[in-house]
Protein backbone atom coordinates (compact mmCIF):
# COMPACT_ATOMS: atom_id res chain seq x y z
CA UNK A 1 0.00 0.00 0.00
CA UNK A 2 1.42 3.39 -0.99
CA UNK A 3 1.29 6.43 1.25
CA UNK A 4 1.41 10.13 0.46
CA UNK A 5 3.94 12.20 2.39
CA UNK A 6 2.23 15.58 2.51
CA UNK A 7 4.19 18.61 3.70
CA UNK A 8 1.32 21.13 3.48
CA UNK A 9 -1.18 19.87 6.06
CA UNK A 10 -2.87 22.37 8.35
CA UNK A 11 -4.62 20.95 11.38
CA UNK A 12 -8.06 22.23 12.43
CA UNK A 13 -6.52 23.57 15.64
CA UNK A 14 -3.69 25.42 13.87
CA UNK A 15 -3.17 29.06 14.91
CA UNK A 16 -4.43 31.78 12.58
CA UNK A 17 -1.28 32.63 10.64
CA UNK A 18 -0.57 29.00 9.81
CA UNK A 19 -3.44 29.14 7.34
CA UNK A 20 -2.50 29.29 3.69
CA UNK A 21 -1.76 32.79 2.44
CA UNK A 22 -3.52 34.41 -0.54
CA UNK A 23 -0.77 33.78 -3.13
CA UNK A 24 -0.53 30.83 -5.47
CA UNK A 25 2.94 29.27 -5.12
CA UNK A 26 5.48 28.34 -7.76
CA UNK A 27 8.70 26.38 -7.32
CA UNK A 28 11.86 26.05 -9.39
CA UNK A 29 15.24 24.38 -8.97
CA UNK A 30 18.42 26.34 -9.73
CA UNK A 31 22.12 25.55 -9.57
CA UNK A 32 23.97 28.63 -8.37
CA UNK A 33 27.65 29.48 -8.15
CA UNK A 34 28.33 31.53 -5.04
CA UNK A 35 30.65 34.53 -5.24
CA UNK A 36 34.23 33.45 -4.48
CA UNK A 37 35.55 33.85 -0.95
CA UNK A 38 39.23 34.60 -0.40
CA UNK A 39 41.34 31.52 0.45
CA UNK A 40 38.46 29.13 -0.16
CA UNK A 41 37.47 27.08 -3.19
CA UNK A 42 34.39 27.60 -5.35
CA UNK A 43 30.94 26.71 -4.00
CA UNK A 44 28.11 25.51 -6.23
CA UNK A 45 24.76 24.87 -4.56
CA UNK A 46 21.55 23.31 -5.80
CA UNK A 47 18.79 25.62 -4.61
CA UNK A 48 15.02 25.20 -4.47
CA UNK A 49 13.13 28.48 -4.82
CA UNK A 50 9.50 29.01 -3.88
CA UNK A 51 7.73 32.24 -4.86
CA UNK A 52 4.33 33.89 -5.33
CA UNK A 53 2.92 32.77 -8.68
CA UNK A 54 0.43 34.30 -11.09
CA UNK A 55 -3.23 34.09 -10.25
CA UNK A 56 -4.84 30.95 -11.61
CA UNK A 57 -1.79 28.75 -11.02
CA UNK A 58 -2.89 25.16 -10.39
CA UNK A 59 -1.70 23.89 -7.00
CA UNK A 60 -0.01 20.55 -6.58
CA UNK A 61 3.50 19.22 -7.05
CA UNK A 62 5.82 16.50 -5.78
CA UNK A 63 9.34 16.78 -4.44
CA UNK A 64 11.59 13.81 -5.19
CA UNK A 65 14.36 13.58 -2.65
CA UNK A 66 16.28 11.22 -0.37
CA UNK A 67 15.67 9.88 3.08
CA UNK A 68 18.06 10.57 5.97
CA UNK A 69 20.04 7.45 5.00
CA UNK A 70 21.13 9.17 1.79
CA UNK A 71 20.07 6.28 -0.46
CA UNK A 72 16.31 5.68 -0.12
CA UNK A 73 14.16 7.67 -2.53
CA UNK A 74 11.14 9.46 -1.06
CA UNK A 75 8.52 11.72 -2.55
CA UNK A 76 6.81 14.60 -0.74
CA UNK A 77 3.52 16.09 -1.92
CA UNK A 78 2.87 19.81 -1.66
CA UNK A 79 0.73 22.66 -2.95
CA UNK A 80 3.24 24.54 -5.08
CA UNK A 81 3.28 24.34 -8.89
CA UNK A 82 6.53 23.34 -10.59
CA UNK A 83 7.69 26.03 -13.02
CA UNK A 84 4.72 28.37 -12.56
CA UNK A 85 5.08 31.93 -13.82
CA UNK A 86 6.02 34.36 -11.01
CA UNK A 87 3.48 36.93 -9.93
CA UNK A 88 3.72 40.41 -11.35
CA UNK A 89 3.87 43.50 -9.21
CA UNK A 90 5.81 44.63 -6.12
CA UNK A 91 8.92 42.74 -5.14
CA UNK A 92 8.72 40.18 -2.33
CA UNK A 93 10.95 39.96 0.75
CA UNK A 94 13.61 37.27 0.47
CA UNK A 95 14.12 34.35 2.87
CA UNK A 96 17.04 31.92 3.03
CA UNK A 97 16.01 28.56 4.50
CA UNK A 98 19.09 26.70 5.76
CA UNK A 99 18.96 23.02 6.78
CA UNK A 100 20.94 21.13 9.43
CA UNK A 101 23.84 18.67 9.30
CA UNK A 102 22.96 16.49 7.57
CA UNK A 103 19.81 17.65 5.81
CA UNK A 104 18.68 18.87 2.43
CA UNK A 105 16.71 21.60 0.76
CA UNK A 106 13.35 19.90 1.33
CA UNK A 107 13.67 19.33 5.08
CA UNK A 108 11.70 22.53 5.88
CA UNK A 109 9.62 22.64 2.70
CA UNK A 110 6.44 23.01 4.78
CA UNK A 111 7.70 26.42 5.89
CA UNK A 112 8.89 27.37 2.40
CA UNK A 113 5.46 26.80 0.85
CA UNK A 114 3.72 28.58 3.72
CA UNK A 115 5.89 31.69 3.41
CA UNK A 116 5.68 31.84 -0.40
CA UNK A 117 1.88 31.77 -0.11
CA UNK A 118 2.18 34.82 2.15
CA UNK A 119 4.24 36.80 -0.34
CA UNK A 120 7.89 35.85 0.16
CA UNK A 121 10.53 34.44 -2.17
CA UNK A 122 12.20 31.53 -0.35
CA UNK A 123 15.51 29.92 -1.32
CA UNK A 124 16.55 26.63 0.31
CA UNK A 125 19.97 25.29 -0.73
CA UNK A 126 21.51 21.88 -0.50
CA UNK A 127 24.57 22.94 1.50
CA UNK A 128 27.47 21.11 -0.15
CA UNK A 129 29.15 18.73 2.31
CA UNK A 130 26.15 18.80 4.67
CA UNK A 131 23.55 16.73 2.85
CA UNK A 132 22.32 13.18 3.35
CA UNK A 133 24.25 11.92 0.33
CA UNK A 134 27.23 14.27 0.74
CA UNK A 135 28.09 14.35 4.44
CA UNK A 136 31.66 15.62 4.68
CA UNK A 137 33.78 16.60 7.67
CA UNK A 138 31.81 18.59 10.26
CA UNK A 139 34.45 21.31 10.36
CA UNK A 140 33.65 22.24 6.77
CA UNK A 141 30.07 22.97 7.78
CA UNK A 142 31.28 25.13 10.67
CA UNK A 143 33.37 27.10 8.21
CA UNK A 144 31.06 27.34 5.23
CA UNK A 145 27.57 27.64 6.65
CA UNK A 146 27.43 31.42 7.31
CA UNK A 147 29.39 31.99 4.08
CA UNK A 148 26.83 29.93 2.13
CA UNK A 149 23.98 31.95 3.61
CA UNK A 150 25.63 35.26 2.73
CA UNK A 151 26.71 33.97 -0.68
CA UNK A 152 23.19 32.86 -1.54
CA UNK A 153 21.86 36.38 -0.96
CA UNK A 154 24.52 37.66 -3.36
CA UNK A 155 23.93 34.91 -5.92
CA UNK A 156 20.17 35.45 -6.09
CA UNK A 157 20.61 39.21 -6.34
CA UNK A 158 22.68 38.65 -9.53
CA UNK A 159 21.10 35.52 -11.04
CA UNK A 160 18.64 37.24 -13.40
CA UNK A 161 15.29 35.94 -14.53
CA UNK A 162 11.75 36.67 -13.34
CA UNK A 163 11.99 34.83 -10.00
CA UNK A 164 15.14 36.69 -9.00
CA UNK A 165 13.56 39.94 -10.20
CA UNK A 166 10.69 39.31 -7.79
CA UNK A 167 13.04 38.73 -4.83
CA UNK A 168 13.83 41.81 -2.74
CA UNK A 169 17.22 40.68 -1.49
CA UNK A 170 17.72 44.08 0.13
CA UNK A 171 15.10 42.90 2.60
CA UNK A 172 16.25 39.43 3.72
CA UNK A 173 15.74 37.02 6.60
CA UNK A 174 17.66 33.81 7.31
CA UNK A 175 15.84 30.88 8.90
CA UNK A 176 18.19 28.12 9.95
CA UNK A 177 17.74 24.77 11.66
CA UNK A 178 20.48 23.35 13.89
CA UNK A 179 23.68 24.09 11.92
CA UNK A 180 21.60 26.47 9.81
CA UNK A 181 20.75 28.26 13.05
CA UNK A 182 24.44 28.39 13.96
CA UNK A 183 25.13 30.01 10.60
CA UNK A 184 22.30 32.53 11.03
CA UNK A 185 23.63 33.65 14.42
CA UNK A 186 27.16 34.05 13.03
CA UNK A 187 25.89 35.87 9.94
CA UNK A 188 23.83 38.13 12.18
CA UNK A 189 27.17 39.36 13.59
CA UNK A 190 27.47 37.22 16.72
CA UNK A 191 31.09 36.26 16.10
CA UNK A 192 32.64 33.12 17.52
CA UNK A 193 34.74 32.94 20.67
CA UNK A 194 38.47 32.30 20.57
CA UNK A 195 37.73 28.97 22.26
CA UNK A 196 35.81 27.86 19.14
CA UNK A 197 39.18 27.39 17.40
CA UNK A 198 40.03 24.56 19.79
CA UNK A 199 36.70 22.75 19.44
CA UNK A 200 37.42 19.11 18.55
CA UNK A 201 35.41 19.34 15.33
CA UNK A 202 36.86 22.65 14.14
CA UNK A 203 38.41 22.72 10.66
CA UNK A 204 42.21 22.44 10.47
CA UNK A 205 44.78 25.22 10.31
CA UNK A 206 42.66 27.69 12.29
CA UNK A 207 40.34 28.25 9.34
CA UNK A 208 37.48 29.09 11.70
CA UNK A 209 39.35 32.24 12.77
CA UNK A 210 37.62 34.11 9.94
CA UNK A 211 34.40 33.99 12.04
CA UNK A 212 35.95 35.12 15.33
CA UNK A 213 34.20 38.13 16.89
CA UNK A 214 36.05 41.36 16.16
CA UNK A 215 38.06 39.97 13.26
CA UNK A 216 38.13 41.93 10.02
CA UNK A 217 36.75 38.93 8.12
CA UNK A 218 33.80 38.50 10.46
CA UNK A 219 33.01 42.20 10.46
CA UNK A 220 32.99 42.09 6.64
CA UNK A 221 30.61 39.11 6.67
CA UNK A 222 27.73 41.12 8.08
CA UNK A 223 25.23 42.04 5.40
CA UNK A 224 23.02 45.12 5.89
CA UNK A 225 20.41 43.43 3.69
CA UNK A 226 19.82 40.99 6.55
CA UNK A 227 16.87 42.28 8.60
CA UNK A 228 15.99 39.31 10.85
CA UNK A 229 17.02 35.78 11.77
CA UNK A 230 15.06 32.74 12.96
CA UNK A 231 17.40 30.12 14.47
CA UNK A 232 15.53 26.86 15.17
CA UNK A 233 17.38 24.57 17.59
CA UNK A 234 20.64 26.45 16.85
CA UNK A 235 23.70 24.32 17.49
CA UNK A 236 26.92 25.61 19.03
CA UNK A 237 26.54 27.40 22.33
CA UNK A 238 26.83 24.21 24.39
CA UNK A 239 30.15 23.59 22.62
CA UNK A 240 31.63 27.01 23.41
CA UNK A 241 31.10 28.63 20.01
CA UNK A 242 30.13 31.99 21.58
CA UNK A 243 31.01 33.99 24.64
CA UNK A 244 29.14 36.98 26.10
CA UNK A 245 30.94 39.51 23.91
CA UNK A 246 30.22 37.55 20.77
CA UNK A 247 26.49 37.15 21.49
CA UNK A 248 26.23 40.84 22.33
CA UNK A 249 27.42 41.54 18.78
CA UNK A 250 24.16 40.29 17.19
CA UNK A 251 22.74 43.16 15.11
CA UNK A 252 19.37 41.94 13.85
CA UNK A 253 16.09 40.97 15.57
CA UNK A 254 15.81 37.28 16.40
CA UNK A 255 13.06 34.73 16.90
CA UNK A 256 14.68 31.67 18.48
CA UNK A 257 12.64 28.43 18.44
CA UNK A 258 13.62 25.52 20.66
CA UNK A 259 12.53 22.33 22.41
CA UNK A 260 13.10 22.26 26.15
CA UNK A 261 14.53 18.72 25.96
CA UNK A 262 16.83 19.31 22.99
CA UNK A 263 19.50 16.64 23.33
CA UNK A 264 21.70 18.07 20.56
CA UNK A 265 21.85 21.83 21.04
CA UNK A 266 20.94 21.90 24.78
CA UNK A 267 18.05 24.09 25.87
CA UNK A 268 20.02 25.97 28.52
CA UNK A 269 22.68 26.86 25.96
CA UNK A 270 20.01 28.19 23.60
CA UNK A 271 18.47 30.22 26.42
CA UNK A 272 21.87 31.83 26.86
CA UNK A 273 21.87 32.84 23.18
CA UNK A 274 18.49 34.48 23.75
CA UNK A 275 19.64 36.20 26.94
CA UNK A 276 23.03 37.23 25.57
CA UNK A 277 21.90 38.98 22.38
CA UNK A 278 21.44 42.15 24.39
CA UNK A 279 21.66 44.68 21.57
CA UNK A 280 18.58 43.51 19.64
CA UNK A 281 14.92 42.83 20.22
CA UNK A 282 14.36 39.08 20.44
CA UNK A 283 11.72 36.44 21.09
CA UNK A 284 12.11 32.84 22.19
CA UNK A 285 9.40 30.26 21.47
CA UNK A 286 9.77 27.02 23.44
CA UNK A 287 8.02 23.66 22.99
CA UNK A 288 7.86 22.01 26.40
CA UNK A 289 9.39 18.49 26.38
CA UNK A 290 10.21 18.62 22.64
CA UNK A 291 13.66 17.52 21.49
CA UNK A 292 15.97 18.69 18.71
CA UNK A 293 13.38 18.02 16.00
CA UNK A 294 11.07 20.73 17.33
CA UNK A 295 9.23 22.66 14.59
CA UNK A 296 11.67 22.41 11.69
CA UNK A 297 11.52 19.01 9.90
CA UNK A 298 8.61 17.96 7.72
CA UNK A 299 6.50 15.10 9.12
CA UNK A 300 8.43 11.82 9.02
CA UNK A 301 7.91 10.21 5.59
CA UNK A 302 6.39 6.76 5.71
CA UNK A 303 9.60 5.26 4.31
CA UNK A 304 11.43 6.44 7.45
CA UNK A 305 9.46 4.11 9.72
CA UNK A 306 11.46 1.12 8.50
CA UNK A 307 14.82 0.12 9.99
CA UNK A 308 17.72 1.28 7.80
CA UNK A 309 20.65 -1.09 7.39
CA UNK A 310 22.72 1.88 6.22
CA UNK A 311 22.16 3.83 9.43
CA UNK A 312 21.52 0.99 11.85
CA UNK A 313 18.32 2.68 13.06
CA UNK A 314 14.97 3.82 11.68
CA UNK A 315 15.32 7.30 10.09
CA UNK A 316 11.97 8.20 11.70
CA UNK A 317 14.03 9.52 14.62
CA UNK A 318 15.55 12.19 12.35
CA UNK A 319 12.17 13.81 11.73
CA UNK A 320 9.78 13.01 14.57
CA UNK A 321 9.48 14.00 18.21
CA UNK A 322 8.49 11.49 20.93
CA UNK A 323 6.05 13.96 22.54
CA UNK A 324 4.79 16.46 19.96
CA UNK A 325 2.96 15.85 16.69
CA UNK A 326 5.19 17.19 13.92
CA UNK A 327 2.34 18.72 11.90
CA UNK A 328 1.24 20.56 15.04
CA UNK A 329 4.73 21.97 15.57
CA UNK A 330 5.02 22.89 11.87
CA UNK A 331 1.76 24.85 12.05
CA UNK A 332 2.84 26.70 15.19
CA UNK A 333 6.18 27.59 13.62
CA UNK A 334 4.42 28.77 10.45
CA UNK A 335 2.24 31.06 12.58
CA UNK A 336 5.01 32.69 14.58
CA UNK A 337 7.49 32.98 11.70
CA UNK A 338 4.77 34.66 9.62
CA UNK A 339 4.12 37.20 12.37
CA UNK A 340 7.82 37.86 13.01
CA UNK A 341 8.74 38.33 9.34
CA UNK A 342 5.66 40.41 8.58
CA UNK A 343 6.80 42.80 11.27
CA UNK A 344 10.48 42.94 10.42
CA UNK A 345 10.54 42.44 6.63
CA UNK A 346 7.20 43.91 5.60
CA UNK A 347 6.97 46.61 8.27
CA UNK A 348 3.53 45.41 9.40
CA UNK A 349 3.65 46.55 13.01
CA UNK A 350 0.21 45.10 13.70
CA UNK A 351 1.69 41.62 13.18
CA UNK A 352 3.59 42.14 16.40
CA UNK A 353 0.35 41.58 18.28
CA UNK A 354 0.68 37.86 17.50
CA UNK A 355 4.05 37.77 19.27
CA UNK A 356 2.32 37.79 22.63
CA UNK A 357 2.83 34.83 24.91
CA UNK A 358 0.36 36.01 27.53
CA UNK A 359 -2.94 36.12 25.64
CA UNK A 360 -1.87 33.93 22.65
CA UNK A 361 -3.76 35.82 19.93
CA UNK A 362 -4.53 33.60 16.96
CA UNK A 363 -4.86 30.48 19.14
CA UNK A 364 -8.21 28.93 20.01
CA UNK A 365 -8.80 28.50 23.76
CA UNK A 366 -6.60 25.85 25.36
CA UNK A 367 -4.53 25.27 22.19
CA UNK A 368 -1.35 27.03 23.34
CA UNK A 369 -0.66 24.39 25.97
CA UNK A 370 2.96 23.35 26.16
CA UNK A 371 4.26 26.59 24.68
CA UNK A 372 6.12 29.52 26.18
CA UNK A 373 6.96 32.73 24.34
CA UNK A 374 9.43 35.15 25.88
CA UNK A 375 10.28 38.64 24.67
CA UNK A 376 13.15 40.99 25.44
CA UNK A 377 13.74 44.43 23.94
CA UNK A 378 17.13 45.66 22.89
CA UNK A 379 19.10 46.18 26.07
CA UNK A 380 16.87 43.76 27.96
CA UNK A 381 18.70 41.26 30.15
CA UNK A 382 17.09 37.99 31.20
CA UNK A 383 18.00 37.57 34.85
CA UNK A 384 18.86 34.12 36.04
CA UNK A 385 19.56 32.81 32.52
Amino acid sequence: MSHENRIDLIRPDAPTLARRGPCAVGVQTHVLDLPPVADLGPRRLTVEMWYPAVEGTIAGTCYDTLLRDGVTAVRYAGSACRGAAPAQGPSAPFVVLSHGYPGNRYLMSHLAESLAAKGYVVAAPDHAGSTYDDQQDFGMTLLHRPLDQRGLIDAVSHMGGPVAALADTANTAVIGYSMGGYGAVVLGCAGLSAAALTYKGAPPDGALARHIAGSATHDALFDPRLKAIVPIGPWGNASGMWDAAGLAGLRVPMLLIAGTKDEVSDYGAMQRIFAGATQVERHMLSFTHAGHNAAAPVPAPHESWVHSDTLGWAPFAHYADPVWDTCRMNNIAQHFVAAFLARHLKGEQAAGAFLNGRDWPGFAPQTARGLTLEHLPAGGILTGA
